[in-house]
């Protein structure tokens, strides 16, 4: 808070309390009002009728917050920062709060439905005082202006949001849904809101930093919930039984081994053709085993005996 925004929210705030004590005591301004509202600027000038109906929709806060937020939305997501939707949402609070309360505590009806003419209507259940058509055109417009990021753009967006919040205030009077005096105070509220939203500067970068670090746990718990893809480790081994897996070693051995060569005859000179050993049960050890009954071949000649046995005669045919 600079001190020429302090000095300025210093005589608004005065100004927001002089309007309040000159209705409460039925001064020279309640006058006026009643003055302005026998005068029914609405019959003065019918032809703008139709276009102020759609121009005070500039002051209304549902139409107003959307345009506004839109615009502030796509600017969070340019700048990748949450300050300019929450800037606005602080503003919009405040001015819920504040002008909410006032209207509610001073209850004054509106032109329509006064009583008594040159009375302040003040205290009789009504919810005009002060407009919060004027005092949201301000803030929602206003905020353009505060959040501008050039000098010469916060000029040119203050003197739109300007006009474009008088022009509000005047159409309710023009209307007859307000007192002039309504507007003026609308006017204050507005422009006090606008005045204070530095000193809500730390709380908004505090609720910043809390929403992005929310979203990082979310993602952290995200990300750690999914399953980790697994990597491609080819085709996996199947366990198998003990007496499969020998099978399937002997199998796999028999086929993978070199054909058998012919076995000649001995030395009789008979000729025997061996038979070839296919598809003959294992040994545990993987070594195929000869079936019952068939009689095994005859140990070469030069193959000298094996050690520890006596020789045999080699036997012919």
């Amino acid at each position: 808070m600079s001190r020429h925004r302090i000095a300025l929210f210093g005589g608004t705030l005065a100004f927001y309390v002089a309007i309040v004590w000159a209705v409460l005591i039925t001064s020279w301004l309640v006058a006026l009002d009643w003055k302005v509202m026998l005068f029914r600027p609405y019959q003065q000038w019918p032809e703008l009728h139709a276009f102020l109906d759609y121009y005070v929709v500039l002051g209304q806060r549902g139409p107003t917050a959307v345009m506004v937020a839109c615009w502030l939305g796509w600017r969070s997501w340019r700048q990748h920062t949450l300050r300019p939707l929450l800037v606005l949402g602080t503003s919009l609070l405040l001015l819920n709060v504040t002008v909410g309360a006032v209207k509610l505590g001073l209850g004054r009806l509106g032109p329509h439905y006064a009583t008594q003419i040159g009375s302040a209507e003040m205290f009789a259940g009504g919810d005009i005082f002060p407009s919060g058509h004027t005092a949201n055109a301000v803030v929602t417009w206003g905020i353009l202006a505060y959040l501008a990021t050039t000098p010469r753009a916060r000029r040119y967006l203050s003197a739109v949001s300007a006009t474009v919040s008088l022009g509000v205030g005047l159409t309710t009077v023009y209307i007859g849904t307000h007192w002039l005096s309504d507007v003026l105070l609308g006017w204050a509220a507005g422009l006090l809101i606008l005045l204070a939203l530095p000193w809500f500067e730390p709380l908004i970068a505090r609720t910043e930093t809390w929403i992005f670090q929310m979203r990082e746990r979310w993602r952290e718990r995200r990300g750690g919930a999914r399953p980790a893809p697994a990597a491609d480790a080819g085709p996996q081994p199947v366990l198998l039984p003990q007496s499969m897996a020998a099978d399937g070693l002997a199998a796999e051995t028999a086929a993978s081994a070199p054909p058998a060569p012919a076995l000649s005859a001995g030395p009789a000179g008979a000729g025997v053709r061996a038979r070839a050993h296919t598809g003959h049960p294992a040994r545990p050890g993987g070594m195929p085993v000869a079936p019952a009954g068939v009689r095994r071949p005859p140990p070469h000649a030069e193959r000298g005996p094996r050690a520890g046995s006596p020789a045999r005669p080699v036997a012919g045919g």
